[in-house]
């Protein structure tokens, strides 16, 4: 349901009778660094996930698991 372009008109009558003209300058800057703080927290979360999404790199296995079982690779004692 799409806001009224009268609903709108309405309301921001109603916030300059609660608030006066002079507060509306305060509120709005109040109101734009608010959107600001959302629109970054909102990024860096995308951002986030984003990276935590792709898959790592594959690493080339060790020398000493390449080589066979761990009994081959450790010295004796013996």
């Amino acid at each position: 349901m799409p806001i009224h372009p009268l609903w709108l008109l309405l309301i921001l009558v109603a916030v300059l009778l609660v608030f006066g003209p002079s507060r509306l300058p305060e509120l709005g800057s109040a109101v734009g660094k608010a959107m600001r703080e959302f629109r970054k927290a909102t990024s860096d979360l995308t951002s986030e996930v984003t990276t935590a999404a792709k898959p790592a790199e594959p690493q080339p296995p060790a020398e000493s698991t390449a080589k066979g079982s761990s009994s081959e690779a450790k010295p004796s004692n013996s």
